[in-house]
């Protein structure tokens, strides 16, 4: 699958790759960037990260492999800018973050779906970016190539918008107007089933929750 197919927004997350339940996802202790006396960086978990933030630190470590901003797609399921980079904004239900790339011919990876913040996941994936290129100074190319290798990418999942029939944005009354619209329909008592009225429940609890 070539960077092209592949979408920003909403999450695609990569075939193979294991989904954190949400009860099991943390919350991390990234903080801002912040710059000492000397001109040394060094991390603070003082002040919340952005999702603008962790996206610069994500691309600055592919720079460092040498990756021109075209050659990069990150995805998450936070709405984009005109240039294709995720906005800070409202925290999504789903907060994984993954990252594709091009190097030279061979395509590759990272997705990371463990803390309950995008920006965080976001962050992770810099400083996991940052270790591994340390893999490599130290002799490591071989097993850097196996780790990033080798994706297929999974057609994006279904939304709880895309479910109801509304945009991402909806209100809270247009939420459960849909749902009641849709549940006249697929409710098992009017000929539908419980699988489908389970899937709309679920869509509509969902698109509350991010409200």
């Amino acid at each position: 699958m070539s960077l092209e197919a592949i979408e920003t927004f909403p999450l695609t997350w990569p075939e193979g790759w294991r989904r954190t339940e949400a009860h099991r996802r943390t919350r991390a202790q990234f903080g801002r960037r912040q710059s000492r006396g000397t001109g040394d960086v060094t991390w603070s978990v003082r002040g919340q990260l952005t999702v603008a933030m962790a996206v610069e630190r994500v691309l600055e470590e592919l720079a460092r492999m040498g990756l021109q901003r075209h050659r990069i797609v990150i995805s998450t399921n936070v709405p984009v800018k005109r240039d294709g980079l995720p906005v800070s904004g409202r925290e999504p239900v789903d907060p994984g973050a993954a990252v594709y790339w091009m190097n030279g011919r061979e395509r590759r990876c990272m997705a990371i779906d463990r803390y309950d913040r995008v920006a965080d996941n976001l962050a992770a994936i810099a400083a996991t970016l940052d270790a591994m290129r340390a893999i490599e100074r130290h002799g490591g190319a071989e097993i850097l190539d196996r780790a990033f290798t080798g994706f297929v990418a999974l057609p994006a999942p279904e939304q709880w918008w895309q479910v109801l029939g509304v945009s991402a944005q909806a209100s809270r009354d247009d939420i459960e107007a849909a749902h009641r619209r849709l549940a006249m329909k697929h409710h098992p008592d009017r000929g539908g089933s419980d699988a489908e009225m389970a899937r709309i429940n679920a869509a509509r609890d969902a698109g509350m929750e991010a409200r």
